[in-house]
């Protein structure tokens, strides 16, 4: 099969999720939709009367919603790091997988920042930040940081769709007004890619800060108050680090879901998942590293109002979620990541749930027993959250799967000219890239030999 039909048959795989609809598409779309919409029924139901309907209470001022809000600012960094990190690596193998994790950082965001927005029992107020904020607050950090972070996704995610737009523009009889204009005139000659491909660089480099310091900023808001168990310098680096593990499970997720759904499998390897699997099993390692620190050093300090909050977790109210947060993010992954013969799609599908499950748990015991069990001499509080506060977590994560859903109706999910071009340029360029790592042959009269390819292969076999 020479390269050019290799390119339509591509484009024909990769370009039928978006013109074939079928049963399962609307019946996925209908459940979904049902359970957003009485997510919405229950949000309206909270604006009406207010946030008594919830299980929030005096002390605990904080509960689902500010869980919700870490944890979805924490999946988000799935796709900007991961993405942006193996494109600076030039890894080859991430160019079936950046587009899915890109979508997810983009849509996960605004989950975030709907939670801030659930939280306040006057949305509106949230046009206080923007008349009178000041720049001494951390809440007016975590503001700016995640604005410019969904502006710098955003930005991301659309550079790279620009020349799959306009192939769907070409090729798809669908919605021609919409991707005419999103195509931007582009015709995708040399020089037009030349340009892409310097300003996703250039994106690239600029957004990984910009990721990193937005879990920072989030670690921030509990840092710098003196609440026992929160007012810890480990923070910041803990809550990235929570981050990307939870982002890259998540990822996991999403791509075993569409490879499955939409018969990808030759696109979707096994050898991405196993990387990514790896790459899970270190981030278990370094969660667990950072995980033991925190308690550790606040058991070995033993201060009366830190103690209180640790053994809420350790063996009082909160002793189921934390022990099912330690089984979910350590003890399945390891038991399934670090032995070969576990780590198959099934025992990473499982692993990835876990984690998802365990780090929404942290996020919890994280917000809720340290203001359950106040420093100040205050009565100390539970908290139970409510049908509302239930429906809106279930509201999220449909409404998230939704949009998620329909982008693969609209978009390639698997990015067609990063697969075209690593099937016309990347062996050379690898394999070039090989020659730049190892030493120079100078065996015969002084000259460089060429990378000995053949050889090797005939000497293997």
């Amino acid at each position: 099969m020479d390269l050019k039909k290799t390119f339509e048959h591509d484009e024909e795989v990769l370009l039928r999720p978006i013109r074939e609809v079928n049963r399962n598409y609307y019946i996925t779309v209908a459940v979904l939709s049902l359970i957003v919409a009485w997510a919405f029924f229950a949000y309206f139901y909270q604006f009406k009367w207010g946030l008594g309907v919830t299980g929030l209470n005096r002390p605990v001022y904080w509960g689902f919603y500010i869980t919700n809000f870490v944890f979805f600012i924490g999946i988000s960094h799935a796709g900007t790091l991961i993405s942006a990190i193996l494109r600076i690596a030039q890894a080859e193998w991430r160019r079936a997988i950046t587009r899915s994790a890109e979508v997810i950082t983009v849509m996960v965001i605004f989950f975030g920042v709907a939670s801030i927005l659930m939280d306040l029992g006057r949305p509106d107020r949230i046009f206080n930040i923007i008349e009178s904020g000041r720049f001494q607050s951390p809440l007016l950090w975590d503001v700016t940081s995640i604005t410019c972070y969904l502006t710098a996704s955003t930005v991301y995610l659309y550079l790279p769709l620009i020349p799959d737009i306009a192939i769907m523009r070409d090729k798809v009889n669908k919605r021609k007004w919409l991707y005419n204009v999103l195509s931007l005139g582009w015709t995708g000659t040399p020089k037009q890619f030349k340009r892409l491909e310097l300003v996703i660089s250039v994106m690239a480099i600029l957004v990984i800060p910009v990721a990193v310091s937005v879990h920072t900023v989030v670690s921030f808001v509990f840092a710098m108050t003196v609440q026992p168990m929160w007012h810890s310098a480990i923070f910041g680096p803990y809550f990235v680090v929570g981050a990307i593990y939870s982002g890259i499970a998540a990822l996991i997720i999403a791509m075993a879901l569409i490879r499955w759904v939409y018969k990808l499998d030759n696109y979707l390897k096994d050898i991405h998942f196993q990387n990514l699997g790896l790459l899970l099993f270190v981030m278990t390692l370094l969660w667990t590293y950072f995980t033991f620190s925190e308690y550790l050093t606040t058991f070995y300090g033993a201060e009366p109002t830190h103690m209180a909050v640790f053994w809420s977790k350790f063996s009082g109210e909160y002793m189921v979620e934390f022990w099912g947060m330690i089984v979910c993010c350590f003890v399945i992954p390891v038991i399934f990541l670090s032995n070969r013969k576990l780590r198959t799609m099934t025992g990473m599908m499982i692993s990835s749930i876990a984690i998802t499950i365990g780090m929404w748990l942290e996020r919890f015991i994280i917000v809720v027993p340290t203001l359950a069990n106040p420093r100040l001499p205050y009565e100390r509080g539970a908290y139970h959250p409510s049908w509302v506060e239930l429906s809106l977590l279930a509201g999220c994560f449909a409404f998230f799967i939704l949009l998620y859903v329909l982008f693969t109706k609209f978009f390639p999910i698997v990015s067609i000219w990063e697969i075209q071009e690593g099937r016309q340029h990347a062996v050379s360029e690898v394999s070039e890239r090989v020659r730049t790592y190892l030493p120079d042959d100078h065996t015969d009269g002084g000259e460089t030999q060429p990378f000995p390819t053949e050889q090797m292969e005939s000497a293997r076999s």
